[in-house]
């Protein structure tokens, strides 16, 4: 069966911008993303998202998990868990590697959850 597929507008808005700041993303006291390419992704009345570009954070700390998960705007999620010295962070990690055309800015880029890594903006 096709999935849906929809077209952010006025009921459900979706903006992608370059974000101004620096954006670093740690566990622990280990640096995974250092960049000052960031892209924030707002969707609707959601948080806004940091999309970092891949080549900005340490990929030898990523494991690709067997999870997906699809969003009708952005398309299919990947993910990846992050290794630490304390053991793996499940499902840390997303990624769109061939986002939709309302979203193309985010293709090459990583996103994490802030519950569970810390994520600042300077």
């Amino acid at each position: 069966m096709d999935k849906p597929r929809l077209t952010p507008g006025p009921d459900h808005p979706i903006t992608v911008s370059p974000n101004p700041s620096r954006v670093t993303v740690a566990v622990g006291d280990r640096t995974l993303v250092d960049t000052t390419r960031a892209q924030v992704l707002q969707e609707s009345s959601y948080p806004a998202v940091q999309y970092v570009p891949r080549e900005d954070a340490d990929m030898s700390l990523l494991e690709p998990t067997d999870t997906h998960t699809y969003c009708p705007y952005k398309g299919e999620a990947s993910y990846f868990s992050i290794r630490t010295d304390d053991g793996l962070l499940e499902d840390a990690v997303w990624s769109y590697e061939t986002p939709y055309d309302a979203v193309p800015e985010i293709a090459g880029h990583l996103a994490f959850y802030p519950d569970k890594v810390r994520i600042t903006e300077r």
